[in-house]
């Protein structure tokens, strides 16, 4: 049997304020039968999704008895070198903590710029360097979660996003959030896990889908695919040694990166 009974893709956006109405927030969701389809926001005078919608409609379903993965298109945590830095105690609930009220990019009419810029919080005591990169990011060739301004770049989305972790595990303790609450995870309980659309969109027809839909689409499909194949045990268990395996329970890890 499957893990899972629904899986979720989100391709994620910091763009604006949280409450912004942004083209670039996608989500697709899938189950055993049925293939992933877009997931449109609630009813109202927005056409797209904002990231405060977003987070609400995630804790509604993680709340349901049903298990559920969902997949997010920014970082989760960041490189232990900002942990040494910055004298933070390696512990991933802490670090949201401390980020969010540095970095208070949930509030109203925040944008991630204004706290880069010192309008808003205390962004210059939690910043990092582009040159820092995850364990995982090395390993996927991806860019650092502190390389802003660039094309393809997830510094913002990752700035603007994890607060919204922090708002979603307060409010669904019995969500997994890996690999932060182990890397095993018990049957019937829902997941939520970072993830790197890249490595998956190419695999499906695009099918008339925009580049943001096709990468919700993506990670929606995959974890549908894999579960349903019994495949996702293999990237729930990355061929880690045991400092890496540290490591990553402080960075986090990208699923699907073996």
């Amino acid at each position: 049997m499957p893990q899972f009974e629904r899986y979720i893709g989100i391709d994620y956006s910091g763009a604006e304020t949280p409450t912004s109405s942004l083209k670039g927030l996608r989500v697709y969701s899938g189950d055993w039968l049925m293939p992933a389809c877009e997931v449109l926001p609630p009813p109202s005078p927005r056409k797209y999704w904002t990231r405060k919608e977003i987070a609400e409609w995630l804790v509604s379903q993680l709340n349901c008895n049903k298990p559920i993965i969902v997949g997010i298109d920014h970082g989760f945590s960041f490189p232990l070198k900002y942990f040494q830095t910055h004298k933070l105690q390696h512990d991933w609930p802490a670090f949201l903590e401390d980020f969010q009220k540095h970095w208070p990019t949930d509030e109203p009419n925040v944008y991630v710029d204004f706290v880069r810029d010192g309008l808003n919080g205390n962004g210059a005591a939690r910043s990092g360097q582009s040159r820092w990169r995850r364990l995982v990011e090395e390993r996927a060739r991806a860019k650092s979660v502190f390389h802003f301004d660039c094309p393809g770049s997830v510094a913002k989305s990752t700035h603007a996003g994890l607060p919204w972790l922090r708002f979603i595990r307060q409010r669904c303790p019995q969500v997994h959030f890996w690999p932060f609450d182990g890397w095993e995870v018990p049957s019937g309980k829902s997941l939520v896990a970072e993830i790197y659309p890249a490595l998956w969109m190419r695999q499906f027809a695009r099918e008339g889908r925009n580049e943001d839909q096709q990468a919700a689409y993506a990670v929606a499909e995959w974890l549908r695919q894999t579960d349903l194949a019994d495949a996702l045990p293999v990237y729930l268990n990355p061929k880690l040694e045991d400092a890496q395996r540290k490591q990553a329970l402080i960075e986090g890890w990208i699923l699907g990166v073996a």
